[in-house]
């Protein structure tokens, strides 16, 4: 029987292993390889958009030289904080990223102070650097979140919609188990499955339409901070309904942080947008 399977997608996949390959006995994780696949496509990107607006590309590859370790700090600091429940009781476990466990808005957290350091040291604009960023940074959120298909994790409840997915229960952890999940159990010659939401699918895929809508306005740009409004205001749209289905939600008391985070950004993008716009109407008056 399949591992995975997508019934009325016609999809069935025999074996997924979490680990691509070995090197000396140590496993290199598919969930590495996409987070670092995503990296460097995006510093690439970023890189040619940078030539293309009159930007030294050399700066992009330096700030991701920088970033990158600030981002994966950011993105496994706010996952353990917002897990310490756990964590307190299996303190070995803080560092085992290579696993899973890194939260994106952590990331872009310690991204965007990056970015404001960096660009005062540089005497360079935020904003436009910002903007140039935004289409990457999306790209690879939407190509990062296949790591969790590889984890079997970050996946919603109890679905029967078109893109339904199966995991067999035996490997996935328990603690995603919520009992509109257990009570849905599908038991096919003799192996019981789980039948959820592939919450993945829609973040990567609602991730790519968001990178279009960049893509499209970038040539048509108003104002310095403009692209990166949108991405903010796109991606958190998203969250606000996906992290609503996920199972695996990181929790203060009752409520999903990345949600309610999501839900301020939305706001904040939008003042962000016409403050920006106002602010560039302003100096070109003067």
């Amino acid at each position: 029987m399949p591992e995975i399977w997508f019934p009325h997608m016609g999809i069935e996949i025999e074996h997924l292993s979490r680990v691509a390959f070995q090197i000396f006995h140590f496993n290199i994780y598919w969930y590495g390889i996409l987070i670092g696949t995503g990296v460097i496509l995006g510093v690439l990107f970023a890189m040619k958009e940078a030539k293309r607006t009159g930007q030294n590309p050399e700066n992009y590859l330096d700030f991701m030289l920088w970033a990158l370790v600030f981002i994966i700090i950011g993105a496994r600091l706010y996952y353990v904080l917002f897990s310490w429940e756990y964590f307190s009781k299996n303190p070995s476990q803080i560092f085992a990223i290579r696993e899973g466990g890194l939260a994106i808005y952590g990331g872009i957290i310690a991204g965007i102070l990056t970015g404001i350091v960096f660009c005062k040291v540089k005497k360079l604009s935020f904003w436009q650097m910002a903007d140039t960023i935004a289409p990457s940074l999306i790209f690879g959120q939407a190509l990062g979140r296949w790591g969790n298909f590889f984890n079997r994790e970050a996946f919603g409840g109890y679905t029967d919609n078109f893109f339904a997915m199966r995991y067999q229960i035996s490997q996935v952890q328990t603690n995603y188990l919520t009992p509109d999940i257990l009570q849905n159990t599908v038991v096919a010659n003799g192996v019981e499955y789980i039948q959820v939401h592939p919450t993945f699918l829609y973040e990567s895929l609602w991730s790519l339409g968001v990178l279009v809508i960049l893509l499209l306005l970038r040539k048509h740009k108003k104002f310095h901070g403009q692209i990166f409004a949108v991405y903010f205001f796109g991606y958190a749209l998203g969250r606000v309904w996906i992290e609503g289905l996920r199972t695996d939600q990181l929790l203060i008391g009752s409520v999903p942080v990345s949600q309610a985070l999501s839900a301020v950004l939305i706001v904040a993008s939008v003042v962000l947008y016409v403050y920006r716009q106002k602010k560039e109407k302003n100096n070109i008056e003067n």
